[in-house]
């Protein structure tokens, strides 16, 4: 069990995320970081999908009723467990009546705390990720609060099986993965369903302008500024389905990048969509961060999984041999 002894607004319990809802209007809400919350499990040896703690604002601190292994992952801020400190991307175990305190990242927006066994709580429709606009999933479907105490599952590793080990965060590890600047994301993305209705010169504006992400973003979605898309004559539109990654565009220009909260369905047109192997690197990013866009094909946003996947096995086959020694 752990104890929250500090938790800003919007601190939530998230998993890989509700799947196979969609249908009933539910969106599958979960890690908007996901390579971070699975490798911190990998690090454990949890199941990827293990639900962990989200955490996007700051300081956020906890204490450990008993002792339990746990990871860092995801953003890289200043944290320290019984007053040493704790390295990102690393697992270590701690002692009952430790405290836990993570401090606001250096870099990234998301820090995902995981512990062996995964957080405890009953899964709704498959997922244990909390639903903030339906109210339900996680700890009773809201943020986290002082006071509050969250059941963790058994790890399933042995006890005294070695812990205190790291790995090197994706943006390192993966060739390509890193931003060109500290504040300019290069972000990956193909053409929507509704790309042609856009003129030629409003086009080139989307791939050409350097986005700024606004301080209305939110899990739901990030809002860009920086250029005006205008269609040059309306168009009226049934709702359809949307995803984590799609770019809409309101009548008043300003793209939308919808994201892990984002509603199932919606009519405004859909300009492009963010590949799945930048949604993390996308989920890290802060408020007034800027973005650039290129544009990939299909085969290209297959291929760019590959290495992804080769980090989180690399990254679970050394995990599991450290804990073998």
């Amino acid at each position: 069990m752990i104890e929250v002894l500090a938790s800003p607004a919007f601190n939530t319990i998230q998993d890989l995320g509700r799947n196979g809802a969609r249908r009933f209007g539910v969106s599958t809400s979960g890690a908007m970081d996901p390579l971070a919350l699975a490798g911190g499990n990998a690090l454990l040896g949890n199941d990827d999908n293990a639900a962990g703690i989200e955490i996007q604002t700051f300081p956020f601190r906890l204490r450990f009723q008993t002792a339990a292994p746990f990871a860092l992952t995801g953003a890289d801020p200043v944290s320290t467990l019984a007053g040493s400190p704790v390295p990102s991307w690393w697992c270590t175990r701690a002692r009952a009546g430790d405290i836990l305190e993570i401090g606001t990242p250096r870099r990234g927006a998301r820090v995902y705390a995981t512990f062996g066994g995964g957080v405890d709580v009953p899964r709704v429709l498959g997922s244990r990720s909390t639903h903030l606009r339906a109210g339900f999933g996680g700890l009773e479907g809201r943020t986290l609060q002082v006071g509050d105490v969250i059941p963790v599952g058994k790890p399933s590793c042995e006890a005294g099986r070695r812990f205190d080990f790291g790995a090197a965060p994706p943006d390192v590890a993966i060739a390509g993965a890193g931003t060109a600047d500290d504040r300019m994301l290069r972000i990956r993305l193909m053409r929507a369903g509704e790309y042609d209705l856009f003129s030629e010169e409003v086009q080139a504006k989307f791939w050409s302008t350097t986005w700024k992400i606004s301080a209305r973003s939110d899990r739901g979605g990030y809002r860009l500024t920086g250029a005006r898309l205008i269609l040059d004559a309306p168009v009226e539109m049934r709702s359809h389905g949307v995803v984590a990654g799609v770019v809409q565009v309101p009548p008043g220009g300003e793209p939308i990048i919808q994201m892990s909260d984002a509603n199932t369905a919606g009519g405004y047109p859909k300009m492009a969509a963010v590949i799945q192997a930048d949604l993390w690197r996308l989920g890290q990013a802060t408020p007034g961060s800027f973005i650039v866009f290129s544009e990939v094909s299909y085969q290209d946003a297959v291929a760019a999984m590959a290495p992804v996947n080769d980090y989180l096995a690399k990254l679970r086959a050394t995990a599991n041999l450290y804990r073998a020694l």
